[in-house]
């Protein structure tokens, strides 16, 4: 398994959990404002993640 395959892998694995902190919400109080940046956080090192992942392969 090469490096740009681990971090696509690794991307993944932050979407996915960004997603499930995006939806693991209360039906009564929302979203907190730390839920919210911890689900951007992951976003963004997803976003990262992949797209070098790209670029290596490129």
């Amino acid at each position: 398994m090469t490096f740009a395959v681990m971090l696509l892998v690794v991307g993944g694995f932050f979407l996915g959990g960004a997603y499930s902190i995006w939806k693991a919400d209360s039906h009564t109080k929302g979203r907190t404002g730390p839920q919210v940046a911890f689900a951007v956080l992951l976003l963004v090192a997803a976003v990262l993640a992949t797209v070098s992942g790209v670029l290596r392969l490129v």
